[in-house]
């Protein structure tokens, strides 16, 4: 059933019952209508279907390339635990003392987010994202919204001592934007912090395996296009230090596509890498491929699976960098 248009200027508004059950309360929170984040409803649910992948489209059809569905979610939080692992088990590099209140920009799945939260139980911690695809049974202290980072925030200024930012790049235009809004919703002296996973394919003995570098440089070319291209070290402290950030620390580290490393972490990590090898190449190329540079669907399947062939390939040794950069905010 299709819904029903908005009322015109001569039509009359009909009033729920329920918001006349309490005239004495004011507040709409009354009525069980909680207005402080927005509504889950079936409009923000919205989702199209391609190339056998879901993806969120409430904000428009090309405000994310990245689906949306299980198999996505499950590769999200694989790639968290990878992160994870290239930092020493860490979740962030600020040098951060006892937070009460921190964000999380894009949250995805909400497990950074849920991670903190049990790291710092005494704080409030905020996840938002255009998609509502967290768990619903999470910490006390973690509340999830549905939003689009790149709208006008709601935020008080100085509200957040700490606000996190991870792999936005492929789905953020207007940066100077997005960094303004971190900076006015930080507290003096708290921390914001970028970490992005570089679009460059480096091997330190030469040996990237031609498939994959081909993705790479298809997914580089593609993002180029809609005005969202990767990052480099300069590139991620320059926005925070044009924001208005200070003692911008910025420190790069390899994330090994395989489990060919030496060492016991760098392998471990290399290894998870293929597990998420399949979703993550097409989640990255699939909508690029066929929706930027006019691939069919096929097409770009078969530049995908080859990427997952090289990856496979013990006798290539590939890594991307692996950016993190944080600022403080002066007293």
């Amino acid at each position: 059933m299709a819904e029903p248009n908005a009322p015109l200027m001569n039509d009359e508004i009909e009033i729920d019952p329920n918001m006349l059950k309490d005239l004495t309360a004011e507040s709409y929170d009354s009525t069980g209508y909680n207005t402080e984040t927005t509504s889950l409803a079936s409009s923000i649910c919205k989702y199209t279907f391609e190339n056998g992948r879901r993806y969120h489209s409430y904000y428009g059809p090309n405000k994310s390339y990245l689906p949306t569905d299980e198999t996505e979610q499950e590769r999200l939080d694989m790639h968290h635990e990878i992160l994870v692992q290239t930092l020493s088990g860490k979740l962030f590099l600020a040098p951060l003392d006892t937070p009460q209140r921190i964000l999380d920009i894009g949250t995805g799945t909400g497990i950074w987010a849920i991670d903190c939260a049990d790291i710092y139980p005494s704080a409030e911690v905020v996840g938002t994202d255009i998609s509502p695809i967290q768990p619903g049974w999470v910490p006390p202290n973690v509340k999830f919204e549905v939003d689009d980072a790149e709208k006008d925030w709601t935020f008080q200024p100085d509200s957040f001592d700490y606000v996190h930012s991870r792999n936005l790049a492929q789905s953020i235009e207007n940066w100077p934007k997005l960094l303004s809004q971190c900076y006015q919703v930080t507290k003096p002296g708290g921390y914001v912090e970028l970490a992005e996973l570089s679009l460059q394919l480096n091997s330190d003995d030469n040996t990237n395996g031609p498939a994959l570098l081909k993705w790479m440089n298809l997914v580089q070319e593609a993002c180029d296009k809609i005005g969202r291209p990767g990052v480099t070290e300069d590139i991620l402290r320059s926005r925070l230090e044009d924001a208005g950030f200070v003692d911008v620390v910025v420190q790069t580290f390899k994330q090994p596509y395989g489990p060919w490393a030496k060492d016991e972490r760098n392998k471990k990590i290399g290894a998870m890498t293929i597990l998420a090898a399949e979703a993550g190449t097409e989640g990255y190329g699939m909508a690029l491929f066929t929706r930027i540079l006019g691939m069919s669907s096929e097409e770009a399947k078969e530049i995908c699976k080859a990427a997952v062939k090289d990856l496979r390939n013990k006798n290539y040794h590939s890594y991307s960098p692996y950016i993190v950069v944080y600022g403080r905010k002066p007293e």
